[in-house]
């Protein structure tokens, strides 16, 4: 099993802007705080977040590719089929049929949609962002329109409320915002 660290080091020599760095970090946070709210493996799904987006660069110019190439990239470490499916998932590639899968895919754009919030905020800071300011902008279609709407509210499959799951997100986000600069 491939530990934090190496993945870690593995996304750092895969990824080469901060943006998809800090993307990564992110998802990572939020994964870890989902899972610790199921009584989950907190060290997986953290993987699983943390190494989601591992082929981006590479497969940025061919889409159908993304995750694909990653498990590839993986197949070595003996992840386990659980998190290659969760990372597959969040691209569409394997089914929403587990927890973890579906919280890879609807967390993947509420990091972006909480990042969003706070770059629009004037203090640019996540400690400045509530629920109520991410309800406001969640309504706003315009908004922060990458990150999809309907993938965040997926969040429901697993039984969990849509504001339930944007605080848990954003406080895993605040405990990382050092490491986001935000």
């Amino acid at each position: 099993m491939m530990d934090r660290e190496k993945a870690f080091q593995m996304m750092k020599e895969n990824l080469k802007t901060d943006s998809l760095i800090n993307h990564c970090l992110a998802v990572e946070a939020c994964m870890r705080e989902v899972a610790e709210h199921f009584g989950e493996d907190v060290e997986k799904w953290g993987l699983a977040g943390l190494l989601h987006d591992l082929d981006y660069q590479f497969t940025i110019n061919d889409p159908d590719n993304h995750t694909l190439e990653t498990e590839k990239m993986l197949v070595e470490y003996q992840l386990g089929d659980d998190i290659i499916n969760a990372i597959k998932a969040h691209d569409d590639k394997a089914g929403l049929d587990s927890r973890m899968n579906i919280a890879l895919y609807s967390v993947d754009p509420t990091s972006g949609f909480i990042i969003a919030c706070a770059l629009m905020h004037p203090s640019k800071q996540l400690e400045n962002i509530n629920l109520k300011r991410m309800k406001k902008r969640f309504k706003t279609k315009t908004f922060a329109a990458g990150a999809d709407r309907e993938r965040i509210k997926t969040c429901e499959k697993m039984d969990m409320e849509l504001e339930e799951f944007l605080v848990i997100c954003l406080t895993a986000m605040q405990k990382i915002s050092d490491q986001l600069g935000l």
